[in-house]
């Protein structure tokens, strides 16, 4: 019997890397990525967590405002020094949104010019060292998490779905220590084929964003190069991440105003959206 002659799929050769190979990529492939939205060579997209995939930001900010107050009054009453309050929109934006926690705290404490001992790494939350700060602050993220639950940007998760049907492998990345938790709170665990959050970084020595590492470090978990993985982010410090590993796009997220738009753009997106549903919508 003679068998089916099996006619091969159509493919389009890209060059990736530093120009001199080419990968062969079906066009089917290629159509359901154009549908999302997202350069045609992307294989895989990597998600940050809070702001992009959850409607956590806010409460992160929430208890980085509640921690660095306490902190700051408590200091005022010792030396003296008047009160100035964390901004939870300017100062989160510019300071420790996206950061890994003690990078944050050392960040926006520099701005105050406080120098602070960095502490260990099981510091009590009542030390007033940078790791005591960030637990600290941990502890009240928890607790608003435990009594407030966790809710997700529809239009991200609905992204993600589409993502995966079109054939791109997905990650999260996250400078977040609490990531696993979130994940399966809201019940998205099963959307991703790989994680490298705060505890990874840890475990492995990784900087944090803005320095690229951990993204690389996602997409080397997808075994997909940096060039053809796509950042999202909502961070200023994230954004910059995407644009210093030379990955293949960089979506910026606004979830603020018009100035973090401009922000995003400035600091390496390749797109700002408001939503990831518009870049559905835009197919």
């Amino acid at each position: 019997m003679i068998p089916p002659v099996r006619t091969p799929a159509p493919h389009v050769l890209f060059r990736h890397g530093n120009g001199t190979h080419l990968r062969a990529i079906p066009i089917g492939v290629i159509q359901g990525v154009r549908m999302l939205g997202l350069p045609d060579a992307a294989a895989a997209c990597l998600f940050d967590l809070d702001g992009v995939l959850t409607r956590t930001a806010a409460v992160h900010a929430a208890a980085w405002k509640e921690m660095f107050d306490g902190y700051l009054r408590e200091r005022a009453a010792e030396t003296g020094e008047p009160f100035v309050a964390f901004d939870p929109v300017k100062d989160y934006g510019r300071y420790v949104d996206g950061k890994k926690r003690e990078d944050g705290t050392r960040s926006f404490l520099e701005s105050r010019g406080i120098m602070l001992p960095e502490g260990d790494a099981d510091d009590p939350p009542e030390n007033a060292t940078v790791r005591g700060l960030g637990n600290r602050k941990n502890a009240l993220v928890l607790e608003l998490i435990r009594t407030q639950g966790v809710e997700t940007f529809d239009g991200s998760i609905d992204f993600v779905r589409a993502a995966r049907k079109a054939g791109l492998k997905t990650a999260v990345v996250s400078s977040s220590a609490n990531t696993v938790q979130v994940l399966r709170s809201v019940g998205i665990t099963d959307l991703f084929d790989a994680r490298v959050d705060g505890v990874v970084a840890a475990e492995r020595n990784l900087p944090g964003k803005p320095a690229p590492d951990m993204f690389l470090a996602g997409a080397k978990e997808l075994d997909v190069p940096a060039d053809r993985a796509v950042v999202f982010e909502d961070a200023l410090a994230g954004v910059q991440a995407g644009r210093a590993g030379g990955f293949a796009y960089v979506v910026g997220v606004n979830r603020v105003d018009a100035e973090h738009a401009k922000d995003l753009a400035a600091h390496g997106a390749d797109v700002v959206v408001n939503d990831l549903s518009e870049l559905l919508e835009a197919k």
